[in-house]
């Protein structure tokens, strides 16, 4: 049976095949009130991509667009995993990174100053076990958006990459992702990247750029079924204005800068150049209060009334205070002159690097910002580190604790998952010297220390070499520019501080870009010698530029990778030509760290707890929990120290007090032991027959000591020797093969 679409409206459905599997795009079947909705499937995956846009511009300085990942646990068909709350809360980490993700490329898609609210959501209805869904709900987004008549300058696609023996494959598997060296999200309009997220095992710089440029390949059919849609729906133009300054305003402005700006006045210290600018703005607001007043009082003037004209233009002009003039202007004029400002202090920062390869700061394209560092900074934690590169300075520090302390993840696409590595990102309000709202991290910080944490995964010892869960967390104590990357190099100080034993150190740059084309033409390969490549990016660059990335890796290869385009894509010839630069600022910041702490400490700090290893038989794990767990909390209990066991035998033991340790490790190994051929054993007797005894020379392990055994002479009864929990020192001569134990007596000497 047809679904009744109460407008009336015709359902359209469009298929492709993309990367072995179809695509569908479908609309007119559900999300009747909405703008636009789209339902997507790919696979088994269905994602319905649904867009409302407000009727009225909001009065704000920026785009009102918000775009949500909605994960739903029913999708997977499972039920959260918490025993009080079934129903879907706040997002989770992963859907706060999805979100983002499917963000980042749309939005600089939208033409500056539109100020229409727009809400997009990518609502997970069905998930495909087999792969992940996150770029099947950015096509939702997308398809959503291109088919909602707003001037949207898409469709974007995505897909996620991974690297098998050498070759690229998108849509992997769990355990494909397991053997894949390489985890890359593209995403691309028209034959050019607009954004790239990436986790790598230490790859070289040119596996990146191989991979973009199949990813480029293989979303075009993505992007052409999007195209047909848009065709076969017929979207009606939305109307809307767009919020920008005047051009007259724009051309006083600018004309009135040009001579203030000339001879580098605001090029300097950032700090400097910030109090300079500060100056001019204020400046700039004095002369044209005074002017514009002028003007208005002059037209006032010319259509004034008959008495009103017999006074001077000098008497009108008199009527106010500079105090009154002013307050005019800023109620009427400030705004749109302090955004014209702006935009040429942009101007003026692209000329500058363009024309003169000068930046804000007077450093070169290549040169990185001052560098200093400092490890062990706190006294009481485990590992500590203050870095700091110009004006931007992070603090890091780590806590380590037993693996039962590492995050249990349960999610739509994950269950009972484990993280043990976590890296929280934390930037106050004061860090830009400003008062605001102090509370839960925003999805900024989540995404800024899911890259950082990104970037130090691939060199972590593993769980079997260092048994640890491990939390870092970065206090960013001042900003001004790439923030994720101070926050990834004073990590990997403070872990190498807390005696991490890392398999290598891992740097990060951020880097920026400025095409010289003219504003709003398309950029092609062949302008890559009009692209100006800055190291080391910082906040007024990255204002005023067209793409802005951050790498981090080792002396190896690349670890992770995030790039962001401010324009509507670039081609892939000129991102190599960034990457290719960014090789030598990370290598130049890694040598500054490597000068503060040269590598991990030989041993982690007094203050973190000591843990103990022990491989057992997993078929003895149940001696060492005991019924109810009877037995490990009295191991805890009575030795002060914490026991872990994990299903493949692992028993990890943890305290700060190492006779605490020692304890339990003893009586772990008593409770596991497995019986040795030629040891002797301190046993109690436990039953007496009449051709000899059995006793316990291990929990839960008796062995036969037979009467001929007992002692070099002959004895008529056992009970002549032994009795009933008397403790005996016994060997153990054989083990049969059915698992018998041998004991005896002879030759072993009792106390």
């Amino acid at each position: 049976m047809d679904i009744i679409n109460p407008s009336g409206k015709k359902m359209i459905r469009l298929s492709t095949k993309w990367c072995g599997k179809d695509l569908t795009l479908e609309v007119n079947r559900v999300g009747f009130r909405t703008t636009s909705s789209v339902l997507v499937t790919y696979g088994e995956t269905t994602i319905l991509g649904s867009v409302v846009v407000s009727d009225k511009p909001v009065e704000q300085d920026f785009f009102p667009l918000s775009i949500e990942y909605e994960e739903k646990f029913y999708a997977a068909g499972k039920m959260n995993g918490s025993k009080f709350i079934k129903r879907e809360g706040k997002p989770s980490d992963n859907a706060i990174l999805v979100g983002r993700l499917i963000d980042r490329p749309i939005r600089p898609l939208f033409p500056k100053g539109y100020r229409q609210e727009i809400q997009v959501v990518a609502t997970v209805l069905s998930m495909d076990a087999g792969f992940r869904p996150d770029v099947v709900g950015m096509v939702a987004a997308s398809a959503a958006l291109h088919c909602a008549g707003v001037p949207f300058d898409g469709p974007v696609a995505g897909l996620r990459i991974g690297r098998i023996n050498g070759e690229f494959k998108a849509f992997l598997s769990a355990e494909e992702r397991e053997q894949s060296d390489l985890d890359l999200v593209v995403a691309v309009r028209d034959g050019k990247v607009m954004m790239v997220e990436a986790g790598a095992n230490e790859v070289p710089e040119s596996v990146i750029i191989d991979a973009m440029k199949w990813a480029v390949e293989n979303c075009k059919p993505a992007l052409e079924l999007q195209e047909k849609l848009r065709e076969a729906v017929k979207p009606e133009e939305l109307p809307y204005e767009l919020v920008l300054p005047e051009e007259s305003i724009q051309e006083r402005v600018d004309k009135w800068c040009a001579g203030k700006f000339a001879g580098g006045k605001i090029r300097g210290n950032v700090l400097e150049r910030k109090e300079v600018c500060d100056e001019l703005l204020e400046e700039m607001h004095a002369e044209f209060a005074k002017t514009l007043w002028d003007e208005h009082i002059a037209d006032v003037a010319a259509k004034a009334d008959t008495e009103l004209k017999k006074m001077t233009l000098s008497d009108l002009k008199a009527l106010d205070s500079e105090e009154e003039i002013r307050a005019w202007y800023d109620a009427e004029h400030a705004k749109d002159y302090a955004e014209a400002f702006e935009l040429a202090v942009h101007a003026e920062v692209r000329r500058g690097i363009v024309e003169e390869g000068v930046r804000p700061d007077g450093r070169k394209l290549t040169e990185v910002r001052p560098l200093s560092s400092q490890v062990s900074v706190l006294p009481r934690v485990h590992g500590s580190s203050l870095f700091t590169r110009g004006l931007t300075q992070a603090m890091n520090i780590v806590t380590l604790a037993p693996m039962s302390f590492a995050q249990v993840v349960d999610t739509m696409e994950v269950t009972d998952g484990i993280r043990r590595y976590m890296h929280h990102y934390n930037a106050a309000p004061f860090t830009v010297g400003e008062i605001g709202r102090v509370g839960a991290p925003g999805r900024r910080e989540v995404g800024h220390g899911y890259l950082a944490e990104r970037a130090l995964l691939p060199v972590l010892p593993s769980v079997e070499d260092f048994p640890y869960a491990i939390r870092s967390v970065t206090e960013i104590m001042s900003q001004n520019g790439s923030t994720s990357m101070a926050a990834t190099c004073s990590s990997c100080l403070a872990l190498m501080d807390a005696g991490v034993p890392l398999i290598r150190p891992v740097s990060g740059v951020a880097m920026g870009l400025m095409v010289d084309v003219p504003k709003g033409t398309e950029i092609t390969p062949a302008d890559i010698d009009k692209a100006y490549v800055l190291t080391d990016l910082m906040d007024a660059e990255d204002f005023a530029g067209d793409m802005d990335f951050k790498v981090t890796g080792t002396t190896e290869g690349i670890t992770a990778l995030q790039m962001d385009m401010k324009v509507h894509g670039l081609p892939v010839e000129i991102l190599e030509k960034a990457i290719a630069q960014s090789h030598d600022g990370r290598m130049f910041i890694l040598n500054h760290m490597l000068s503060v702490l040269p590598g991990p400490r030989e041993k982690i700090s007094d203050n973190a707890p000591r843990i103990e290893k022990l491989m057992i038989n997993p078929d003895k794990i149940g001696a060492v929990i005991g019924k109810g767990g009877e037995m490990i909390n009295k191991i805890t209990t009575e030795t002060g120290a914490s026991v872990d066991i994990e299903d493949s035998g692992l028993v990890t033991i943890a305290g700060t007090d190492a006779a605490a340790i020692e304890k339990a490790l003893e009586w772990v190994k008593s409770l596991t032991e497995e019986p040795e051929v030629g040891k002797i054993y301190t046993g109690k007797v436990v039953t007496i027959k009449d051709f000899g005894a059995f006793v316990n020379i291990l929990p839960g392990i008796d062995g036969m000591l037979h009467i001929s055994q007992i002692s070099d002479k002959r004895l008529d009864k056992v009970t002549d020797a032994l009795k009933v929990g008397q403790e005996v020192k016994v060997k153990l001569v054989a083990i049969d093969d059915k698992g018998k134990l041998s004991l005896s007596m002879k030759n072993v000497e009792q106390k």
